[in-house]
């Protein structure tokens, strides 16, 4: 039984995917389960991150959004059924690599899955949802009647968001980087109430959010990453047409919220006292802290639940590739870490 591991190369910081044989291991670790994998999807991997948590390894496995069926648990101590349908994120800790066709998992990962819900929807959507709920629930505190700028909203975690966010009654505006991708967004309407088109770089974000909301400003931003130089100093083209920390700072209204997902942002003295200012608060999105403190947990199963409730309704309607076959993933991981893809990939066993 194969499954799909990476290994870094620490001169050049490259990453080598590799397929390894692995042992079909028995379950016998308290509140564990064996899941035989019907889908998992691919996402970036953070190597950063396994770094600072100390979590390197000579081969990392690969994969951790998955659904699957349950074949094995120990009854005594295990509250999952087999041959149930489930769902969920392995940890960053996990031994087991999702793009396998058996793991073992603890049943503290998983929630079931509804039957309406495909497992190529279920594996594909459950990390954005995530996402989605981390950003506007727990960190802005979404609520009727708010304006709300996602940036990026063509991307799969973009696409959630912007339903999520439509869903508890606010007015959603989303930028476009691309001609696919207004066109992507215009579809959404009447959901998304103004899409900006920032791919020509003539479109100014702030100008706009302002006109849509009467010079009032924007409840909560959702970044996809911001330039803290200018564009000079931004040899990505891609970086060129992400919105200066100015331009978010200027855009967000009283009491606004600006969720980020830069890591590194920095905010010089003038870009605090203007927070200040508004009464505005920065927050970090990492929706890995669920996974890394236990005291989190029931918050974290009842988002997982809610995700998959949300795809059973129609709320959630994800923007998914074609599923793939395991022996494509390899190909498809080397493009992912590149984040040259626009749409998730699902592997389908």
């Amino acid at each position: 039984m194969k499954g799909l591991y990476f290994q870094q190369n620490s001169t050049n910081e490259e990453i080598t995917f590799v397929f390894q044989e692995r042992e079909n291991l028995p379950v016998t670790e308290d509140n564990f389960v064996k899941l035989q994998v019907k889908a998992c999807a691919l996402s970036q991997i953070n190597t950063k991150l396994l770094a600072e948590m100390k979590m390197e390894k000579d081969f990392y496995p690969v994969g951790r959004e998955i659904a699957g069926v349950v074949l094995d648990v120990i009854f005594q101590l295990s509250f999952l059924n087999v041959s149930f349908p489930f769902s969920g994120i392995l940890p960053l800790d996990s031994e087991d690599p999702g793009l396998c066709e058996v793991i073992r998992v603890h049943e503290h990962y998983l929630v079931h899955k509804p039957e309406k819900v495909t497992w190529i929807e279920a594996a594909g959507t459950i990390r954005d949802g995530v996402q989605a709920y981390t950003a506007l629930h727990y960190l802005s505190h979404l609520s009727p009647g708010k304006s709300v700028l996602i940036m990026d909203g063509a991307s799969a975690f973009g696409t959630i968001a912007i339903q999520l966010a439509h869903h508890r009654g606010a007015k959603v505006i989303s930028t476009a980087y691309s001609l696919e991708d207004k066109q992507c967004l215009e579809r959404f309407r009447p959901t998304i109430a103004r899409v900006v088109d920032v791919s020509n770089g003539k479109v100014h974000v702030a100008e706009s959010c302002l006109e849509e909301t009467g010079g009032l400003g924007i409840d909560i931003v959702l970044d996809a990453g911001v330039r803290l130089y200018g564009k000079d100093d931004e040899p990505a083209k891609k970086q060129q047409l992400l919105p200066h920390k100015h331009d978010i700072i200027t855009l967000l209204g009283v009491g606004g919220h600006w969720v980020t997902r830069e890591e590194n942002l920095q905010l010089d003295p003038p870009d605090s006292h203007c927070l200040f200012l508004k009464g505005a608060t920065v927050s970090f999105l990492n929706d890995e802290v669920w996974n890394l403190s236990n005291a989190q947990q029931g918050k974290y199963l009842c988002i997982l639940k809610d995700v998959m409730e949300k795809l059973s309704t129609g709320i959630f309607r994800p923007q998914l590739d074609e599923p793939i076959p395991l022996y494509e993933a390899k190909v498809s991981m080397e493009v992912i870490q590149k984040n040259q893809e626009r749409k998730k990939q699902v592997v389908q066993f």
